[in-house]
């Protein structure tokens, strides 16, 4: 493996080389720039003082020839600035022996200038004309500003040596540079041929192996399908998914789905087709693979803590009671199991069965982590989380809860383990030994619930997680008295379906017809108002909730308005804010999650039509 990758680093070293190369050279030619820049701004500043020092010299021979005072206020301003521009022109002076000696030869010919001007202007202000204007006539003015100007020629060549020298270094580097790349490019192209052949060669080994493995795989098939299928349904509960870190995992889950219902319908219809009628084991497996996209799809919605909940008063204790054999059928006869429940425990408002699976998600993890032999304790206390505690965990709200520790003897968890558990996909567990999700479905339902789960591991020391579901505080709901036995009872009431898409109108319709109802359906909310007018004895109303024009819920409401005794079922593979409400369902609201079984459809319908 270390030759194989040799060419990639080999490869990747001369692009970084490159990329390098051209970093270095994009520097230099900042430099460069700045270089310039500077030269240029500290050219301005010589030619600033040359200008004071001319508007000097403009004052002094305006007032010399008109005796007029205001000729004067040019030269006084000219020699109030000159102080001035020679501190910034020192302050820019580069430490460069030349420079500095033409700017000694600046400063010796200003000066000069300056007691020119000055004594001229004396002697004419004394009324010695005549003697002021032979001292101007005498050329010592000028020759102190051509030797001004002769110094900042010379600064000017020098700046220019410097920048025309960067640039034509500059250029040298950029040439090696376009030389080496076009070598680099060479040399990559030959590691690219050299390693596409070397791949061809491993693939044809890879190929073999895979032969050799899938034999084996044979062989051990007996075995992996026992326990897969003794795992499937645990597997299923673990699966959810957040929105923008989920999509290669939902892919991968759904794509496998997907390949088990399309290859299993594909066979039996090839068998029909044949006249073979041995197809129940391909609709078993196509139904047990769409069964586990709703269970993925509802896993996803707990852990957004989108999932449409219908809490109930619970007593945990009476729940673990009633989940004592589950969880030994479950863990197997290798994991002890105790149960420690609190006298006088709380209640807490919160959906069951949810409950159970986060229970049984936590149970399943815990047996993984012992190796399927060791101990775990289920412990059931009244617990208050108070304001010091909430202020350290985001989202707890301080007061009353019901704790449920799940406690492990097994291998424990790191810190950075801990640090990623709750995200959705991330296992430590073998290849196909989980998918990521069943603590990510627990912490999404108990974070819907209003509640707050915690772990506490360390590497060897097993592992304790504590669920806190608030305590109930208002008065216990009466139990629903257990109907009867309907599967018997024979149907005729008269139902109207709703729903936009043709295709899952068609098969419901087709369901409820296999059940006995009459069904009349419509694509719409007002061609169902329609035909709600239109036909009488209509006993029901199943509507999907999410459509165009009319949603389910204002076609519900306009339908009771009509006609109150009408009964209302809602329907929707997802909803936000129509008939949920901070995700729990509303008050006495009936619904049915897409998809469906028939024996779910059936319940449900018996239930809503039997409802006083």
């Amino acid at each position: 493996m270390r030759l194989q990758s040799l060419p990639l680093v080999a490869g990747f070293a001369v692009l970084a080389l490159i990329v390098g190369t051209r970093a270095v050279l994009v520097e230099s030619q900042r430099a460069s720039r700045a270089a310039a820049r500077e030269t240029i701004e500290y050219q301005e500043q010589l030619s600033g003082l040359l200008s004071l020092a001319q508007e000097a010299q403009s004052g002094q021979r305006g007032y010399l020839l008109t005796g007029e005072k205001s000729y004067l206020e040019p030269y006084r301003k000219a020699v109030e600035a000159i102080p001035g521009q020679l501190a910034r022109v020192d302050s820019a002076t580069a430490p460069d022996d030349q420079i500095a000696q033409q700017i000694g030869h600046i400063k010796d010919a200003l000066s000069r200038q300056q007691a020119d001007l000055a004594e001229t202007i004396a002697l004419y202000e004394r009324g010695d004309a005549a003697k002021a204007l032979q001292l101007v006539r005498s050329g010592q003015g000028k020759a102190a500003m051509d030797e001004m100007r002769a110094s900042m020629d010379t600064i000017r060549r020098i700046g220019a040596a410097a920048v025309a020298a960067r640039d034509e270094r500059t250029d040298r580097v950029e040439a090696w540079l376009r030389i080496g790349s076009l070598a680099a490019l060479l040399a990559i192209f030959l590691l690219a041929a050299y390693t596409i052949r070397q791949s061809r060669r491993r693939f044809h080994e890879v190929v073999v192996a895979q032969q050799e493995l899938m034999r084996k795989n044979i062989e051990l098939g007996n075995e992996i399908q026992t326990r897969e299928n003794a795992e499937s349904q645990i597997r299923q509960m673990q699966k959810m998914e957040a929105v923008g870190q989920l999509t290669g995992g939902i892919a991968h889950d759904f794509n496998n789905m997907l390949a088990v219902i399309l290859s299993a319908m594909n066979l039996a219809q090839r068998k029909l087709k044949r006249g073979e009628h041995d197809i129940e084991k391909l609709v078993e497996a196509a139904t047990d693979a769409a069964s586990r996209a709703a269970n993925l799809t509802s896993r996803l919605l707990a852990f957004s803590r989108l999932q449409p909940l219908a809490p109930q008063v619970v007593d945990i204790n009476g729940l673990l009671t009633g989940m004592s054999d589950l969880l030994r059928r479950t863990l197997g006869e290798g994991i002890r199991i105790e149960t420690v429940l609190a006298g006088g425990l709380w209640k807490t408002h919160a959906d069951p069965s949810q409950i159970e699976n986060a229970i049984l998600n936590l149970a399943v993890n815990s047996r993984d982590a012992m190796d399927n032999e060791g101990k775990l304790t289920i412990e059931t206390v009244n617990s208050h989380l108070d304001d010091g505690y909430a202020s350290t965990h985001a989202e707890v709200t301080p007061g009353q809860y019901v704790m449920i520790a799940v406690t492990d003897t097994g291998a424990g968890m790191s810190p950075e383990t801990i640090a990623r558990a709750f995200e959705p996909f991330f296992t430590t567990k073998p290849v196909n030994k989980g998918t990521g999700l069943g603590l990510s479905q627990v912490f999404g339902f108990v974070k819907q619930s209003g509640g707050h789960v915690k772990i506490y591991s360390e590497p060897g020391e097993g592992t304790t997680i504590k669920i806190y579901l608030p305590r109930f505080f208002g008065a216990e709901e009466p139990a629903a008295p257990v109907g009867r036995d309907k599967s018997a009872a024979k149907v005729t009431e008269t139902i109207l379906v709703v729903e936009d898409d043709p295709r899952v109108r068609a098969s419901t319709t087709g369901v409820m017809r296999e059940l006995g109802y009459i069904v009349i359906h419509a694509g719409s909310g007002p061609e169902a108002l329609q035909k709600l007018a239109a036909t009488p004895g209509i006993a029901l109303l199943f509507t999907d909730i999410v459509m165009p024009v009319m949603n389910g819920r204002k076609l519900a409401e306009e339908a009771l308005a009509r006609q109150p005794e009408l009964k209302v079922v809602f329907t929707t593979g997802f909803t936000r804010n129509a008939v949920v409400h901070n995700g729990m369902l509303d008050h006495d609201v009936h619904f049915l999650a897409k998809p469906f079984t028939i024996e779910q459809l059936a319940a449900k319908l018996r239930d809503v039509l039997d409802t006083k």
